[in-house]
């Protein structure tokens, strides 16, 4: 009977062995493509252009005129304060000096959102580092997100 009973678990055990499930790899998804810089819209390049030069040249000025919801999400409103961008300015100014320009380099569509994300070159009189700003433009048109980094050649495709 012991005996019986223990071939009967051994059984059991073996029928209930799981099965190895394979699983099929999904197609990656290329999240980001590189624009050519005539493929995006006069309009929406001049708009990134122009906001995120209002962001560095208050650096230059201290006066900052704040988004309106036509031009930037809520999130962007809330977060490009006057006095956030006063700590930043101060910052900048003593590294990089006096805020000249931005040259536009290059875009990305995100086609998981559809946002563009603009890369500009900032010039500073001060050459001691290369910064960019990177402005992204959502479906909308708005911007839904500016940040200043230092300068990398190869951009983050996904």
């Amino acid at each position: 009977m012991k005996k019986l009973i223990l071939v009967l678990s051994i059984l059991l055990l073996i029928g209930c062995k799981s099965k190895k499930v394979v699983a099929i790899p999904e197609p990656e998804v290329v999240k980001t493509v590189k624009l050519s810089l005539s493929e995006v819209s006069g309009s929406q390049k001049s708009k990134a252009y122009e906001l995120g030069k209002r962001v560095l040249m208050t650096c230059n000025t201290s006066k900052f005129k704040p988004f309106t919801l036509s031009e930037a999400t809520p999130s962007v409103i809330k977060n490009t304060t006057e006095a956030r961008l006063t700590k930043t300015c101060t910052r900048f100014r003593q590294y990089y000096g006096t805020f000249i320009d931005l040259e536009l380099i290059e875009a990305f569509k995100n086609n998981f959102d559809q946002s563009v994300v603009f890369r500009y070159k900032a010039s500073y009189s001060k050459k001691v580092a290369n910064k960019e700003l990177r402005v992204t433009m959502d479906a909308e048109n708005k911007v839904s997100s500016i940040k200043s980094l230092d300068w990398v050649n190869a951009f983050p495709m996904n």
